[in-house]
């Protein structure tokens, strides 16, 4: 049997196992509320609330569950904080609250669908067996002088298939949109893919910008097709079909725009009154809008007819016929190790040559199902499937990969890492890179450091697991990791990330930054997350918490598993000319082996000469926050005033009561009469009174004032793992506390 029709047959079978795990498991959950019956006219339309804005396209599948009840209904309307669904039965005249499930499922069956018709093609079979076994020989004219942009112009232009492996910052947007523009100026029909609306702008605004720039642009030719464009575009929406529609067609843009205003005003008063002249009204609109979208679609499909390059996601292609059924003469896949493989086959079976654009050393396609199918063709990418990144590991690259292999985006200092350790020096700095980056080295914190190591080593056993989730979290690598964005926003920097390999650890980084930072991040771009955010991305300055410490006895599956290499790299190389490692190296030293990333990347940073221990705390800490402040642990003064001014609650937490020094009883006693003392520890010691006792076992010491202030790491002596100099960190942050508290079960 073809081999292809195998691949095929196995591509819709995991694609199948993961639809019935996202309906089973995973799906966008939203609470509905203040259900109305409209229309029961055969079928039955509901109007609903939302609490915030829900956009869910017009006929998507959703399901609506309350009570034990689940009912399937597709969507009629979704505009502002409100609602509208057609069901097949009825559901009763009034729904107080639901929950509303929207599947990406959909998407995964039109895929499959794709694929039955690729099976009952002879031509589309050839061209995903070229893309999965690319044996065959070049036929592209060879010359090493050639420019990037030439080289991968000729190689698109006589192979079927190209592989291009773009690492961070060797100019992927620059050399893709050129090629395009070289194709479009032989008067080619190009479709460039991507499976984020985000890449699909970045490239589409280059590509029209290039060809400006040669004088070539003519409307109509090069279209940005989808409803989710976002700001990359502002400055070219002359490629947007919304805008192009807006320009050649008025009178139906305009009759839209009233329509939806009509629509939005009767929906308001309708929240309030569900009268049947409103609800008669509501349903007109409805049935003029539907008809007036429909003409808009048919102008769009025109559009996408004559246009010469189109640009649109993958999953829209796949379910969007005026795409789909078109021929092209060449199909660009960028950020395709992020696609499905099955994914990147439908965008080969379109055109007779065919771009796979990506780097196999970042982050793989996300599926949920657990199945040797679904880990075989869903959570790897097209790279390793094809066997064109097996070779690179052998240390040559494959006849139809072709490498950009000069990065522009780090500081060397930054680079050597991953250029060595990752891409086997396959990669190598732009001789600029260094002068451009050295405004940013220059900067604090640790000024004319492009890379350090804040080493955590001996400060004591602050990595313990969120209770719900069981995502590791450690509050002293957090602190440490505001202190150095505080100091790099006092330092005049304003792109700062934060990368955190744990999602509870990020997460609480976004509650302290919204907390403490609210007004400095309206002016910058700060952002705290794990490292798929922040993927396709750059930053000034990156900061890496690993977060893993004592008195875990394992470093975690994130830093040392099957996809840490990739997760590793992705968070050094998101930055331009600051990269800050936050870890505990006495941990890693003990509990990662050698041949690890992380491991490599603590030995690359101490030998050469990044490291910073916890003792020069005192050179690199500039800038105090207010409510934030760092101090020697055995200098108490301003310990003595926060037990002084305490009003109500103070709460002791201790690994071991019977540790608390005579001096630390006394501060107990010395308290306010008033203030209730609550005691956390492992055991009770009967020396030692308090209003509560909370039994649970905790790693390090701190203190609360108020349900308010904290005190990280006093007492000194009830510490774990500590070695001087001793240091405290004072924060008065409510919702720290909070969530520091939450962490521990009340008992007494």
């Amino acid at each position: 049997m073809n081999s292809t029709v195998n691949y095929i047959k196995e591509w819709q079978q995991a694609l199948q196992l993961e639809i019935l795990h996202l309906k089973k498991y995973g799906s966008t959950k939203y609470l509905v509320s203040n259900g109305h019956l409209l229309t029961d006219d055969g079928s039955f339309t509901y109007y609903f609330e939302t609490g915030s804005s829900i956009k869910i396209p017009v006929g998507s599948l959703v399901r609506l569950e309350w009570g034990g009840i689940k009912q399937d209904g597709r969507i009629l309307s979704s505009e502002g904080k409100s609602i509208i669904i057609v069901f097949d039965r009825s559901l009763g005249d009034m729904i107080g609250e639901a929950f509303l499930y929207h599947d990406p499922w959909e998407l995964l069956e039109q895929l499959i669908i794709r694929l039955d018709e690729i099976k009952r093609s002879k031509r589309k079979r050839l061209r995903v067996k070229r893309l999965m076994d690319p044996s065959m020989p070049q036929k592209h004219p060879l010359n090493e002088k050639q420019s990037s942009v030439k080289e991968l112009y000729a190689r698109s232009k006589f192979n079927p298939v190209t592989f291009v492996w773009g690492p961070p910052g060797t100019g992927k947007t620059y050399t893709l949109a050129r090629t395009v523009a070289n194709h479009y100026l032989q008067d080619k029909k190009v479709l460039v893919l991507s499976h984020s609306n985000q890449a699909v702008d970045v490239l589409m605004a280059e590509i029209s910008a290039f060809i400006k720039k040669k004088d070539r642009f003519k409307e109509g030719d090069v279209l940005r097709y989808g409803s989710q464009i976002g700001e990359s575009l502002a400055s070219h929406d002359d490629i947007v079909t919304g805008q192009l529609l807006g320009k050649h067609e008025p009178t139906l843009f305009k009759e839209k725009e009233e329509l939806g205003e009509e629509k939005r005003l009767l929906k308001h008063d309708l929240a309030g009154s569900f009268s049947k002249r409103e609800t008669d009204q509501l349903i007109e609109i409805e049935k003029k809008l539907s008809k007036v979208l429909e003409k808009i679609r048919q102008k769009e499909i025109q559009f996408v007819k004559e246009a010469k390059v189109i640009g649109t996601t993958l999953a829209k292609a796949a379910n969007d016929e005026t795409v789909y059924q078109k021929e092209y003469d060449l199909v660009i896949l960028d950020e395709a190790s992020m696609a499905y493989v099955p994914q990147v086959a439908f965008a080969a079976a379109l055109s007779k040559h065919i771009i796979v654009c990506g780097d196999f050393k970042q982050l793989p396609p996300i599926a949920s199902a657990r199945d040797s199918l679904v880990k075989l063709w869903l959570k790897e990418d097209i790279f390793h499937r094809a066997g064109v990144a097996q070779s690179v590991e052998e240390g040559e690259l494959h006849r139809h990969l072709f490498l950009l292999k000069e990065q522009r985006r780090m500081h060397p200092d930054i680079s050597a890492f991953t250029n060595r350790a990752v891409y086997n020096n396959f990669v190598g700095d732009h001789k600029s890179v260094a002068i451009s980056r050295e405004g940013i080295m220059l900067a604090e914190p640790f000024a004319n450091k492009a890379a350090a190591l804040l080493d955590t080593s001996l400060s004591g056993e602050y990595c313990i697991t969120e209770r719900t989730s069981h995502s590791r979290m450690n509050l002293w690598q957090l602190l440490l990791s505001f202190q150095l964005i505080h100091e790099a926003y006092v330092g005049g920097s304003r792109s700062i990330g934060y990368v955190a390999p744990y999602r509870a650890q990020a997460n609480l980084m976004e509650k302290l930054l919204d907390d403490l930072y609210d007004k400095e991040r309206q002016t910058a771009d700060i952002i705290a997350a794990t490292v798929h955010r922040f993927q396709g991305s750059e930053r000034e300055m990156m900061i890496f918490d690993t977060v893993d410490s004592y008195p875990q006895n394992r470093a975690g599956m994130l830093l040392t598993g099957r996809e840490s290499e990739r997760l590793i790299n992705v968070a050094i190389t998101r930055t331009k000319g600051k990269f800050v490692h936050v870890c505990d190296t006495s941990f890693v030293n003990k509990h990662v082996y050698r041949s690890k990333t992380l491991r490599q990347l603590v030995d690359h940073q101490i030998q050469n000469d990044q490291i910073v221990p916890k003792k020069d705390i005192g050179k690199w800490v500039k800038h105090q926050h207010p409510k934030l402040q760092w101090m020697h642990a055995r200098k108490l003064g301003d310990f003595q005033e926060d037990i002084e001014s305490t009003k109500q609650e103070m709460v002791i937490a201790v690994p071991d009561l019977n540790s608390l020094s005579e001096e630390w009883q006394q501060y107990l006693m010395k308290r306010n009469p008033a203030v209730k003392l609550t005691i956390i520890s492992a055991k009770r010691n009967p020396d030692i009174n308090s209003d509560h006792f909370i039994c649970s076992p905790v790693s390090f010491s701190f203190i609360i004032f108020d349900k308010r202030v904290i005190w990280l790491g006093l007492p000194v002596e009830s510490n774990n793992r500590v070695q001087p100099p001793f240091i405290a960190a004072r924060l008065d942050s409510q919702i720290m506390a909070d969530e520091l508290l939450s962490q521990f079960k009340k008992s007494e």
